[in-house]
């Protein structure tokens, strides 16, 4: 796979879910917020966590793993396909009248979709080891792991709002940075790919941390699948 496959498959990979956009053809003229919504054939789609849900206690429960990913994660996804027939729609019709409400859509839910496919890949019941490249990597830009976890934790718990922390290879520079997200699709830097993502939003973690963020972030690193992470490390430098 070359880094042009990579940009525009490998958000989904590891899971299973893959997206297809769709075409005029399935557009919908109609998309009132009060009628049921299906999406048309060749829409997002959300697979089945590559794990059982309680797969990650005690660092994060059953309970959770279901409401985040059958609720919330499938909000995003139907969001996501709503949106994107909406603009086909307008496409047909030539009629761009409501075009910033479903860009802005697009933006929130393809990005709350994405996000969550690779949330999901790079968690997992086995931690794995960082790969020989990604250490050096990560010492290289933040002195040693220790650091990186300091930095990243302390980046994560400060998101202002719901968000999350990222970790990523920024290509231009040749490193890896953290990032933070806002919602979801805000304080991004464009040319980056994400490498390793926490979900900080209420929803992943309030049943069982409450408003203790930071314990929750600290329990991540204990579900994190570094083999993953690598993975999507090299991918990102090929």
């Amino acid at each position: 796979m070359n880094k042009r496959d990579f940009l525009k498959n490998s958000v989904l990979a590891g899971t299973g879910i893959f997206a297809t956009a769709m075409g005029t053809g399935h557009a919908r003229s109609f998309l009132a917020d009060d009628v049921p919504y299906t999406p048309a054939l060749g829409g997002y789609h959300l697979d089945p966590l590559p794990y059982a849900y309680n797969a990650l206690e005690p660092y994060i429960d059953e309970k959770t793993m279901k409401l985040h990913h059958d609720i919330h994660h499938q909000g995003y996804v139907t969001g996501l396909n709503k949106a994107t027939d909406a603009v086909a729609a307008a496409i047909a019709a030539n009629d761009y009248s409501l075009i910033k409400h479903w860009e802005r859509e697009l933006a929130f839910h393809g990005a709350g979709h994405f996000l969550h496919a690779i949330f999901w890949s790079i968690m997992g019941p086995s931690a794995g080891k960082r790969s020989a490249e990604l250490d050096s990597a990560i010492s290289r830009d933040f002195g040693s792991f220790d650091n990186f976890k300091k930095y990243f934790v302390a980046s994560a718990t400060a998101v202002e709002g719901s968000g999350w922390g990222i970790l990523a290879y920024e290509p231009t520079a040749g490193k890896l940075v953290v990032l933070q997200a806002e919602k979801h699709s805000s304080l991004s830097q464009w040319t980056s790919i994400p490498l390793l993502v926490v979900d900080v939003w209420e929803h992943a973690y309030y049943l069982n941390y409450q408003n203790k963020r930071k314990d929750y972030v600290e329990a991540f690193f204990n579900v994190i699948n570094w083999e993953e992470v690598s993975k999507r490390y090299e991918l990102a430098m090929s």
